[in-house]
């Protein structure tokens, strides 16, 4: 057949081919009709409300991690990305207060990061005792049962944190290899103390998990200090960063669990002994595990970088102070706070009662529409109970409390539905 074509060719005839050729494809292509039209909606331009997040998160990122966001992609292998890796682990190092080598940012949101901390350390069988004053610990005790855990609570109202007697009493009781325990309750609005915990799971044998996905940044979390095992987070509350990469950290005493396990975890994805390799914890050259989001990692090193030159301190003390200016102007509007003890109060998510003859969403819808501010009703067991209200990171400042107590003053004089 070559030898056919070639003579053709030669006497004239390649320009007939091609064009035989070409409409024999098209005939073959166009045979095949398409089954689905191009959507309408993306066919128009990317249409994006430009409204203040005062809920329990996300929060808006400032035009520094925006800009970050927006950088030129680069490999995720690059000598460059693996700088910028190396600076993630130190910024999430500072953030946590640790020097725990088995350090990274799991590639996904704080749930990511909450699956990666219980599946890495759970097996089938393995007792573990979970505290639940909220969402959370509801959340994580779904997980465990589904790797097989035996799984038991502690169980605290809504609004109420645990005492160490009581946690004590818990350890002794169930005799765990691992607690958990939720230091921010964002769907509540309580923060849990922290101190003495890490020694009393120690003394009973048992490993600490903390989660800190409401309260990184706002409140103090000392992971080597206060003891605690493994600690995650997430990025898009107080580090003000897109949600996509969540800090998580390992004590020495984890990783021997995690080394020593029976059985490998479920996830290769979320593997700690494979993701130790792909971000260096191990000292050993970088080893490929997946394609990482690398300008998620940008956003979350600037938010890094940011908290660093800010400093812990001077965030912990900020919050604190937005959070009480918050408080006293909703008791001013004659709103009732959640949690009753000041001390307790959670100062990234801020939890309120919702008055009498009000419909919580339809307060939260009015104030989307008419003041272009998010403000969020309850979750689980603080559902139509309360309003949160955040103010995270780049958002926590007295001018965006001032905006959101006009918006819920107006609000409350436009939403009455049974007038007393």
């Amino acid at each position: 057949m070559s030898t056919l074509l070639l003579a053709l060719q030669a006497a004239g005839w390649s320009r007939v081919l091609l064009c035989s050729v070409s409409t024999q494809c098209y005939r073959t292509m166009s045979s095949q009709k398409l089954l689905v039209s191009p959507p309408p909606p993306l066919l128009q331009p990317l249409s994006v409300p430009d409204r203040l997040l005062l809920g329990p998160g996300p929060s808006n990122p400032p035009p520094r991690i925006l800009s970050a966001g927006g950088r030129q992609l680069i490999g995720h292998m690059h000598k460059e990305m693996i700088q910028i890796m190396d600076e993630i682990k130190l910024g999430i190092q500072y953030a946590f207060q640790t020097k725990n080598p088995l350090t990274l940012a799991v590639s996904g949101t704080g749930h990511c990061a909450m699956e990666a901390a219980v599946l890495n350390m759970v097996e089938q069988g393995d007792k573990v005792l979970v505290a639940v004053n909220g969402f959370w610990g509801e959340r994580v005790t779904d997980i465990a049962k589904r790797l097989g855990a035996e799984v038991h609570q502690l169980v605290k109202n809504p609004g109420e944190y645990f005492t160490l007697e009581e946690i004590e009493k818990g350890l002794i009781q169930y005799a765990p290899f691992l607690f958990f325990i939720t230091h921010g309750e964002s769907s509540t609005g309580v923060v849990q103390p922290l101190d003495g915990l890490g020694e009393l799971c120690h003394r009973y044998n048992c490993l600490l998990l903390v989660d800190a996905v409401a309260s990184l940044g706002g409140t103090p979390v000392l992971m080597d200090q206060q003891g605690i095992d493994i600690l995650y987070s997430g990025s898009q509350k107080v580090l003000s960063a897109p949600p996509g990469a969540s800090p998580i950290s390992f004590s020495n005493r984890a990783r021997k669990k995690i080394y020593n396990r029976k059985t490998k975890p479920s996830s290769f994805y979320l593997d700690m002994e494979e993701l130790a390799k792909y971000w260096g914890c191990d000292d050993n050259p970088r080893k490929y595990h997946h394609t990482a989001p690398i300008n998620t990692f940008f956003c979350l090193r600037e938010a890094l970088a940011a908290l660093a030159e800010k400093g812990l301190e001077n965030s912990w003390k900020l919050h604190k102070e937005n959070s009480l200016y918050l408080c006293e102007g909703l008791q001013k509007l004659g709103l009732k706070l959640f949690v009753k003890e000041p001390d307790a109060r959670l100062p990234t998510v801020n939890t309120v009662f919702i008055p009498e003859g009000y419909d919580w969403k339809e307060i939260t819808e009015y104030i989307m529409k008419n003041h272009g501010i998010e403000v969020s009703g309850g979750l689980g067991a603080s559902a139509g109970k309360v309003l949160r209200i955040g103010l995270m990171g780049y958002n926590s400042t007295k001018f965006n409390v001032d905006r959101v107590l006009r918006a819920l003053e107006d609000a409350l004089q436009h939403c009455l539905k049974n007038k007393l």
